[in-house]
């Protein structure tokens, strides 16, 4: 998870092959008419929503979650994680 003061990015790596299995951002001009702000805890929510949505439809059940030193599970980051768990990705 990327947090800037305009956008919300989350992406889902692979670790045996290091590669990015799935990701959604604020940034994707789809998704910006859809959303009120681009920035804010409701954007890092309907990103989750996407990314768990994506990781389901390439037959990704579950992810393990590994948050940055300054990360702490409060604000955007919690609003990620249970967005992507309300979908119904498993988290390890």
């Amino acid at each position: 998870m990327h947090f800037t003061n305009k956008f919300v990015s989350a992406q889902v790596i692979h670790s045996p092959t290091a590669t990015v299995a799935s990701s959604a951002s604020s940034q994707e001009k789809a998704l910006r008419p859809s959303m009120d702000s681009t920035r804010g805890v409701a954007a890092a929510a309907k990103i989750g929503k996407i990314l768990g949505e994506r990781l389901l439809l390439k037959g990704i059940p579950a992810v393990a979650i590994h948050l940055k030193r300054e990360q702490k599970y409060h604000g955007k980051v919690k609003a990620v994680i249970d967005s992507v768990r309300e979908v119904g990705v498993k988290l390890l």
